[in-house]
């Protein structure tokens, strides 16, 4: 089976952050930039204490949000972020927080 090919300039990342990025703020923080730029997917808490996020959208809006996840809103203090780049799922209508 061959796959669909991927819309021109569109990709998708998973990322696992980790730090200081629980009960802050983070997940609606970045929800809202992701809306801003225009992005479909997800985030969520973990059970360890990390946050988990699902983007997909533009190249250039995908790389801008990479960039706000290493830093944060304030009041983050993000240790490690471990990105891995993914075909796009195009099943997002919206970029929403998970529970």
């Amino acid at each position: 089976m061959t796959r669909k090919p991927e819309p021109l300039g569109r990709s998708a990342f998973l990322a696992l952050i980790r730090g200081r990025v629980q009960g802050i703020g983070f997940r609606y923080e970045a929800r809202s930039f992701a809306k801003s730029l225009g992005l479909t997917g997800w985030i969520m808490n973990l059970d360890d204490g990390g946050v988990e996020t699902w983007a997909e959208g533009p190249s250039a809006a995908v790389e801008r949000y990479k960039a706000w996840l290493r830093v944060g809103p304030p009041g983050a203090r993000v240790e490690t972020i471990e990105f891995s780049d993914r075909p796009p799922k195009n099943a997002y209508a919206a970029f929403t927080v998970e529970y």
